[in-house]
Parts: C-alpha cells; structure tokens; sequence
C-alpha cells in the first residue's frame, strides 16, 4: 500500500462537501482547517474550497502546492459572489480549479466547465448547488492527476471581471427566480 499523502483542507467541512470523504477514500489523511492562520509545510497538496482568507505569500512560496476549488468559469468573476456576477452581468457561467498565486483567482488554471443555466427557471441558491456539485464532480474525475501534481497549468490572456464582498446588492434575494432577481435589482439601482 502506497503511503497517505497528507492534505490540507481549508473552507468547507465534512458536512459542506463531499470531498472530505473521496479523498478518505482515495488513501489521503485529510486535515480540515477555517481558521486565517495556516501552514502549509509538511503536506502534500492544500486544496481550497469554500475558504473566505487570503493565504500569506510566505505560505504560497514555501509550502505544497495550494489549488483553489471556485465556482465561477475564471477569469470572469474572480473574488466574492462569482455564482450572482455571472448571472447579473451576463458573463460565462462555469467552474475553475486552479493554482493559487499571490492575486485574487489569479493563478494557473488545471480544469474548467463552462455551465448553463435557464435563469427563467431557476433560484441563485439552485444554481449555486449546481456549481458546488459540478466542481466537486470535476475535481474527482481528475483527482489522480491533481493529486500527483500530474496537470497541466494553463493562463487566459483574457482580464475577466473581479469582485469583492462589498460590491454585492444588500437586497439579493438568493431564492427568487434569477431572472425575476435581476430585473428587480437592476430597477433598484
């Protein structure tokens, strides 16, 4: 038996996701932390999903490799809320797992979806489901060249958009129909 690569969690629990288990599963001793101080020496890989801190450059540079789980099909709608800019300003919809650089959603891309939505049909929070299951899917059918750092990295030469927490409407309402959701806050504004 081949020996346990030792990974870190950062974000989302065992009850948040399912990859907690996959990767218990797939011979990994998983460590799960939320908490802003990290270290990253002495693992294998560091995957990021649901993780709401910025990772110190120092912990960039001199740990494992840090790969970032995100629901948004980059480099649109890197930072906060990817799931509701995509709708809201009509930009691709879809997932990215990448390397974690020194920027916000910057770094290297491994594997991407794009996903559609009928927006006539479904809630920000349904769509937001979709996202988390897609991005799980995605990462457990690569999960042996990720978890052997056997990808291959991949830049955009597109900006995208950005968005920070604070540039969110205070009014979303998260189980209205999107299209009705968007219409209301673009009245609003």
């Amino acid at each position: 038996m081949k020996n346990k690569k030792k990974i870190l969690f950062l974000g989302y629990d065992k009850n948040e996701t399912c990859l907690h288990a996959f990767l218990n599963n797939n011979n990994c001793e998983v460590h799960h932390t939320n908490l802003k101080e990290i270290d990253t020496k002495n693992f294998d890989l560091v995957i990021s999903f649901g993780y709401r801190y910025i990772i110190p450059k120092s912990q960039i540079i001199s740990g494992a490799p840090i790969i970032n789980l995100h629901i948004s099909y980059l480099p649109y709608n890197k930072g906060a809320h990817p799931n509701f800019w995509s709708h809201f300003e009509n930009t691709p919809c879809g997932i990215t797992i990448h390397i974690i650089d020194e920027g916000i959603d910057t770094g290297p891309y491994l594997y991407q979806k794009m996903i559609e939505f009928d927006t006539s049909k479904i809630t920000f929070r349904e769509s937001y489901n979709i996202l988390i299951n897609e991005i799980e899917d995605l990462f457990m059918q690569n999960f042996k060249e990720i978890i052997n750092l056997e990808f291959k990295p991949f830049i955009s030469k597109v900006n995208g958009t950005y968005h920070s927490f604070s540039d969110l409407p205070d009014n979303v309402d998260w189980d209205n129909i999107i299209d009705d959701q968007i219409k209301l806050l673009k009245q609003e504004s």
